[in-house]
């Protein structure tokens, strides 16, 4: 009888050390934070970027826009924008339409250059990380 009793006492101390436990578990891992439960995927939060996008035509006139995007590349802003248009090749995008100007080098002798502050771009359009405060242009050459 001592000993179902002793049991009995036993089995109800564990019952409370495990609830307290679960209450303190509980208590830690509490849902009502700003921050949301990560689901393990990570997201990259969108950041707004903007950029001054220059285009000099065949008669030297030059048309400014100013770009902001959530877009980390270039040519993805600025074919989000429909401001450039081209194809796909070996070396990336080559780039024949901009602002709805076409240049043609197999007709015309004439492309569409890539500068990046004044300065002959060392990356094509679809390979450049858009920096916030740049100037991106085309110039027809």
């Amino acid at each position: 009888m001592k000993k179902t009793q002793f049991t009995k006492l036993l089995s109800l101390l564990l019952c409370i050390v495990l609830i307290a436990a679960m209450a303190l578990f509980a208590g830690c891992n509490d849902n009502t934070s700003s921050n949301p439960v990560s689901s393990g995927i990570t997201e990259t939060p969108k950041t707004e970027k903007s950029f001054t996008f220059v285009v000099v035509d065949t008669a030297g006139e030059e048309t400014s826009f100013e770009i902001s995007t959530d877009k980390a590349i270039v040519g993805d802003a600025l074919l989000d924008e429909g401001l450039i248009a081209g194809e796909d090749g070996q070396y990336g995008l080559y780039v024949k339409t901009v602002n709805g100007i076409t240049l043609d080098f197999e007709k015309d002798g004439k492309y569409w250059a890539f500068y990046v502050n004044d300065q002959y771009a060392t990356a094509g359009v679809d390979a450049t990380e858009i920096v916030d405060g740049e100037t991106y242009s085309f110039k027809a050459e």
